[in-house]
């Protein structure tokens, strides 16, 4: 039971330290992280392609892109192929915040790395996907 009671601290204390850095944000952080997504990705923008990259639901991902066109941070384009789907687009108001944040927002994954060493960083990164594999796989079949 100790074991338990010291990795629930250890891991309360990272996520408080890590969520800590992100602020003085005009939008919420997980508004911020669909933003970076947006940004920085290649891959397919759409409400469901966020959600599915964040292991939200669709309702969450849609709710944070209300939130982010009211803002004026996104916009919407519609497919030419399925009148239905959209794609959404960051505007240079959304791409100069994720410049201006984007070190700030991972200057704590920046540290790890550095204190740490590469290989360390890497394994510790590995052993967290799978612990998060497995409490997704618990949340989806509960």
């Amino acid at each position: 039971m100790d074991n338990f009671m010291h990795a629930s601290e250890q891991i309360a204390l990272f996520c408080r330290m890590n969520t800590n850095v992100k602020k003085n944000l005009p939008i919420r952080a997980s508004e911020m992280g669909m933003l970076i997504y947006l940004v920085k990705t290649q891959g397919e923008k759409t409400p469901n392609a966020v959600a599915k990259f964040f292991n939200v639901t669709k309702a969450m991902a849609t709710n944070m892109t209300t939130a982010l066109l009211k803002k004026e941070y996104i916009i919407k384009e519609q497919s030419l192929v399925d009148k239905r789907s959209f794609s959404l687009i960051p505007t240079q108001k959304a791409i100069t915040l994720v410049e201006n944040a984007y070190t700030e927002y991972f200057k704590t994954m920046s540290l790890l790395q550095e204190k740490m060493g590469k290989e360390k960083f890497i394994e510790f990164v590995d052993l967290l996907e799978v612990a998060n594999a497995i409490l997704v796989e618990e949340k989806n079949n509960g």
